[in-house]
């Protein structure tokens, strides 16, 4: 802090920096997050969803390839991993435009595009990501290649 103004040469800025309020809810939460440590949850509810839309989209017969890290994934309409930005250009981004409207149709609300990630959260329950892979199945059905 020492580098930060006014102290140090170093400007920033941001809607809540030093906001006496955000500042004690940021500092609650990272008590909560050492003390109650939710990563073991959050990795299992993560593999659930992410094997579930795995499961909706190969059962369907949609090319597709669900990627993950810890509890950031993303559902892809590509047959092969994206690894960087000229892969995800060759997803399917009307397909995804479809599952997402049909999804946000059925109560569940994902990034609109593939080229975000969706996270799950601690506040998200075994019963949202089975109503996640539910939707996910349903849709994948109608959106099934002809």
């Amino acid at each position: 802090m020492d580098f930060v103004s006014p102290v140090g040469p170093i400007y920033q800025a941001g809607t809540l920096s030093g906001n006496p309020l955000a500042m004690a809810a940021g500092l609650a939460t990272l008590r909560i997050l050492r003390d109650e440590s939710p990563y073991g949850r959050l990795e299992t509810l993560a593999a659930r969803l992410a094997d579930g839309l795995d499961r909706a989209a190969s059962d369907a017969g949609i090319p597709h390839v669900v990627q993950r890290v810890g509890s950031m994934l993303t559902l892809f309409f590509n047959p092969r991993a994206v690894d960087d930005y000229e892969d995800a250009k060759r997803s399917d981004t009307r397909l995804f435009a479809r599952f997402f409207w049909e999804m946000l149709a059925r109560g569940v609300y994902l990034p609109c595009s593939q080229y975000e990630a969706a996270f799950v959260s601690a506040a998200h329950s075994e019963a949202d990501i089975d109503h996640t892979v539910a939707a996910a199945a349903e849709v994948c059905r109608l959106l099934r290649p002809a």
